[in-house]
């Protein structure tokens, strides 16, 4: 069973404030105006994020996205995915009635939860998810003591 910190969590809800206000370029404004704002609230891409014993799993939601458009980079305890979604262009006689499809440049940074191998990280992007697989490093690994007997 996983213990609960109230403090890390409250930590990571502060981080992600701070974020949301960087992100939109607002420093001193209220707070109502940038927290609630529909566009500061969602990040890009949208990721799960998970790890097993020997491995850290990303699935990043890039529709749209085409994987020659996208970096991934990692240093030290963070990976980096970012690229840029080309916006839609209109056909000659074509008339918009709405255009919802988000574009523009893009960068997600998240931390690792432990050490990993850099030389051992795999991609691949397979129905608009992009599929981060990062080995842990040999010394983050858990390891079984022996107990002996004296």
């Amino acid at each position: 069973m996983a213990n609960w910190d109230v403090f890390r969590e409250l930590d990571n809800l502060r981080r992600e404030i701070d974020e949301a206000f960087r992100g939109a370029g607002i420093h001193r404004r209220p707070l109502a105006s940038a927290f609630l704002s529909p566009v500061t609230s969602r990040r890009f891409p949208l990721v799960n994020f998970s790890e097993d014993e020997g491995h850290v799993y990303i699935d990043a939601l890039v529709p749209g996205v085409d994987p020659k458009d996208t970096d991934l980079t990692v240093l030290r305890n963070a990976i980096t995915i970012s690229g840029e979604r080309k916006p839609f262009i209109e056909k000659r006689g074509q008339i918009v009635h709405r255009s919802e499809l988000g574009s523009g440049k893009f960068s997600r940074t998240l931390e690792l939860p432990t050490d990993i191998n850099p030389d051992k990280i795999k991609a691949e992007y397979r129905d608009g998810i992009l599929r981060v697989i990062l080995a842990k490093a040999e010394h983050a690994k858990p390891k079984k003591i022996e107990i002996k007997l004296s």
